[in-house]
């Protein structure tokens, strides 16, 4: 891990920057791992972002020292919930995403759907978590002109980042396909709300289109 800064970010909350997303999400896997196990002080919330991790309602004044010393392995990408998503894959970007790939339009499909994915970190709109997993290789650009109007459940891909839309919005990610059931991303009556929290492992499953 290339460096481990921590901020006070307020009175009771710090704030941890690190050099990379990868290294963001094996801190936040660290940390719910020695909580899990009773090592960490009190703390209300840890709410992991792109390159930082923020935990809110720290009781322990000198964590901020400990944690800046950790060591903390790399991220294991089989640890975690493992949540499986059906979805179609008819989206209209298929042939752009196919021809940055330098691949078959019908190796996209087969190329994402056996990657395991891990959410990273959620945020833009309740339920939309952001999934990392795709080789860097694999990266694409947004669009250049984004859509006015994205519909919920689009599957869709921008820089190292898969996530599902979990409600219609404005978007310029590319669309590759989408889930039949987008409601059960976020469902405000359930516990936890979102379907994909922070740390959880995703595969997504090809279905058959009905529509």
């Amino acid at each position: 891990m290339s460096g481990i800064r921590v901020l006070e970010a307020g009175p009771r909350a710090l704030l941890v920057e690190l050099g990379s997303g990868e290294e963001a999400e094996a801190f936040h896997a660290e940390l719910l791992r020695r909580r899990a196990a009773g090592e960490l002080p009190a703390v209300r919330e840890i709410v992991p972002g792109a390159r930082t991790v923020l935990l809110d309602g720290v009781e322990d004044r000198a964590l901020a020292a400990r944690m800046a010393s950790w060591t903390v392995p790399p991220l294991s990408r089989s640890a975690g919930e493992a949540v499986e998503i059906p979805v179609v894959y008819d989206g209209p970007d298929l042939a752009d995403v196919a021809d940055a790939w330098g691949v078959a339009v019908d190796e996209v499909p087969r190329i994402h759907a056996r990657t395991e994915f891990r959410v990273a970190f959620c945020g833009f709109a309740p339920g939309f978590g952001y999934l990392t997993g795709l080789p860097g290789h694999l990266n694409v650009p947004r669009r250049a002109t984004p859509r006015t109007r994205v519909p919920a459940g689009a599957l869709a891909l921008a820089g190292p980042y898969t996530g599902v839309y979990p409600r219609p919005s404005p978007g310029g990610w590319q669309l590759i396909g989408r889930m039949p059931a987008p409601e059960t991303l976020w469902d405000p009556a359930r516990e936890p709300a979102a379907l994909l929290g922070p740390g959880a492992r995703v595969r997504f499953v090809a279905a058959e289109a009905t529509r």
